[in-house]
C-alpha cells in the first residue's frame, strides 16, 4: 500500500493574506514567512477533543492562522468515540469552512498500515506494556503510545510535506491557558510548536463556550478508552455507564499485569491506587471527589 495520508472531507485551498513588513502576500494552506522560495508548512495537531475542536472553530472564524488540521488515528478500537466525533462532526464543519482535515496512521516500512495500538498492547510479540501503567514501585511503565502513534506519525507526515531542519513546520497544539504547565519545546528539529489557545489566554471553559456558540456538540475527552491517565472517577463512570468497555479494560489490565510479572517487572495496574475492580467499588466514591486529575503532558493527546 502506498504510504499516503487518508483525507477525510474535501480539500480546499483557502486564500489568505499575510502581511510581512509593508508587503502583503496571498497563499493557500501553507504560507510563506521567512523564506519566499520554500513555504512554511503550518498544521494543527488535531486531537478531536475540546481544545483542538475550539481551535478548529477559531480557524474557521479566521482568528488563528491554520487551514490544515491533522488527526493521527491510533486505531479503530482505541478511540471509537473520538473517531465518531471527528468523522461525523468535525470534518463536515471543517469542509463547510474550507479547512482541510487529514486523518493519518502509523505505517510500516513497506508503507502498509502498522499494527494498531490496541493490538500492540495485547500482543506478546512486544516487550513491555506500551502504556504508562502503574508498576508495583509506583512509577509509570515506559510508554510507546503517544510517541509512536501520535508524535512520530505527525513528524513523518510533516517531512513528507516539505518540513525539514532548515524549513521546520509550524505545528499548533491544543493546550489551553489553564494547562500552561503542559507546554514544551519540540525535540524534532523539523518542528516548531506554537500554542494559539495560550496566546489568546483561552481556558478549557472558554473552549467549551466557543464550541457551543458555533452550534457544535461538545466532544468527549480525546484519549484511548483504556488510557492510564484516566481519573478514578472516570473509571467508575465507565464501569456504570459502559460496562462492556469496562470489561474490556479489565481483560487488558489482567493481560498486561501477567506480562509484566513474566518479564520480571512485578505487577502493574491502570491506576496508581490499585486494580480497576478495587478502585471502582462503591466504597471508593467519596475519595474520588478529591482526586487530582493527571494528564498526558505531550499535548498530542487529550486535546
Amino acid at each position: 500500500m502506498k504510504n499516503t495520508p487518508t483525507t477525510i472531507g474535501v480539500f480546499f485551498m483557502r486564500k489568505e493574506r499575510h502581511v510581512v513588513g509593508d508587503q502583503a502576500t496571498t497563499t493557500g494552506s501553507i504560507d510563506s514567512q521567512s523564506d519566499p522560495i520554500k513555504p512554511v508548512l503550518r498544521v494543527f495537531s488535531y486531537g478531536g477533543g475540546t481544545q483542538s475542536t475550539a481551535a478548529l472553530v477559531l480557524a474557521a472564524q479566521g482568528k488563528i492562522d491554520f487551514s490544515t488540521f491533522v488527526y493521527s488515528n491510533v486505531g479503530e478500537k482505541s478511540e471509537p468515540d473520538t473517531l465518531a466525533y471527528v468523522r461525523s462532526i468535525a470534518v463536515p464543519y471543517a469542509t463547510r469552512w474550507g479547512i482541510d482535515v487529514q486523518e493519518i496512521r502509523r505505517t510500516s516500512r513497506d508503507g502498509s498500515d502498522s499494527i494498531e495500538l490496541y493490538d500492540r498492547v495485547m500482543s506478546d510479540h512486544f516487550k513491555g506494556v506500551q502504556l504508562p501503567m502503574r508498576l508495583s514501585s509506583g512509577a509509570p511503565a515506559r510508554r510507546h503510545c503517544t510517541v509512536d502513534y501520535k508524535i512520530r506519525v505527525l513528524a513523518k507526515w510533516q517531512r513528507e510535506h516539505g518540513a525539514s531542519a532548515a524549513n521546520p513546520a509550524i505545528v499548533g497544539l491544543g493546550i489551553s491557558w489553564d494547562e500552561i504547565q503542559r507546554m514544551r519545546k519540540s525535540t524534532d528539529d523539523a518542528t516548531t510548536i506554537v500554542y494559539p489557545l495560550i496566546d489568546l489566554r483561552l481556558t478549557r471553559q472558554d473552549c467549551e463556550g466557543i464550541i457551543r456558540d458555533a452550534g457544535l456538540p461538545q466532544p468527549g475527552k480525546s484519549s484511548c478508552f483504556y488510557c492510564p491517565f484516566k481519573t478514578q472517577a472516570e473509571w467508575q463512570r465507565m464501569r456504570h455507564e459502559r460496562p462492556d468497555r469496562f470489561a474490556e479494560a479489565l481483560v487488558m489490565e489482567a493481560h498486561m499485569d501477567a506480562k509484566m510479572v513474566a518479564e520480571g517487572e512485578g505487577h502493574c495496574t491502570f491506576h496508581s491506587k490499585g486494580p480497576l475492580l478495587a478502585i471502582t467499588s462503591e466504597a471508593r466514591q467519596i475519595a474520588m471527589l478529591f482526586e487530582y486529575e493527571d494528564s498526558c503532558e505531550s499535548g498530542y493527546c487529550m486535546t
